[in-house]
């Protein structure tokens, strides 16, 4: 847990250091912490740090987020101790370069997760192709991406699932009003081997200035998966977001 509870103070210094570097930077972090006591020990953190870089030829964009949880349980002989029951750790980079029509870009992108539940040691994917933004006004904004890629996932037991991937992301803004904004992130990885898809949908409404709260489903599913595994994971989360 000290691990992503140390990721916000990271990415701070790397927040300066951009900013002096240009001002067209801009960056969101999120943290929840959930701690309960009495009949029920646990204890929940999940913190997210997004960043988006225009330049002039380049339009980019980082993720790097993590969720912890803990959970106290009984023992057969009636002793409590505290057990990790959520582990997951995730980075992404998108790097896209603008065309004639700066709408219009080629894109990079790589992404690498260490998810302790998910039956695989981590999954990392590396992708090219084309990306576009078909609007972008005050109320809503929708871009896409599609392309191939390579994917590299090492599961539990030691085996290793690999191949040429094609894939997909899809981003799309409604500002509901100038408090108020609904978000949906969709991404899917289709190999021959494994499917791995993604769903983000989240609303957020600003409390003061800078600070908003933000409510989000979030759906991973991959095809195939080890045995005693299941293919979807689910999770809810209430966070407080800052935008720098």
């Amino acid at each position: 847990m000290k691990y992503i509870l140390g990721i916000p103070l990271l990415f701070t210094a790397l927040l300066a250091e951009a900013q002096d570097a240009s001002p067209l930077f801009e960056m969101e972090g999120e943290f929840g912490l959930i701690v309960t006591t009495g009949n029920t020990d646990t204890t929940s953190v999940k913190a997210k740090l997004s960043a988006h870089h225009e330049l002039d030829s380049f339009s980019n964009d980082y993720i790097v987020e993590g969720l912890y949880k803990e959970d106290e349980v009984e023992n057969d002989d009636g002793t409590e101790q505290s057990e990790t029951t959520a582990q997951k750790y995730f980075v992404s980079a998108q790097l896209n370069y603008k065309l004639e029509d700066p709408n219009q870009r080629i894109f990079g992108f790589g992404s690498y997760e260490d998810d302790r539940f998910s039956g695989f040691d981590y999954q990392s994917t590396v992708a090219i192709g084309w990306s576009e933004k078909l609007w972008d006004t005050e109320t809503s904004k929708f871009e896409y991406s599609i392309g191939p890629g390579y994917s590299y996932d090492k599961q539990e037991n030691g085996e290793t699932v690999k191949g040429v991937i094609v894939r997909g992301a899809l981003d799309y803004r409604w500002n509901i009003s100038e408090t108020a904004v609904f978000k949906q992130l969709i991404s899917t990885e289709v190999g021959s081997d494994n499917v791995k898809s993604k769903s983000e949908t989240s609303v957020s409404a600003k409390l003061y200035e800078d600070i908003s709260m933000k409510v989000a489903l979030t759906l991973n599913h991959n095809s195939d998966v080890p045995e005693e595994r299941e293919n979807l994971d689910t999770q809810t989360s209430v966070t407080l977001v800052y935008t720098f």
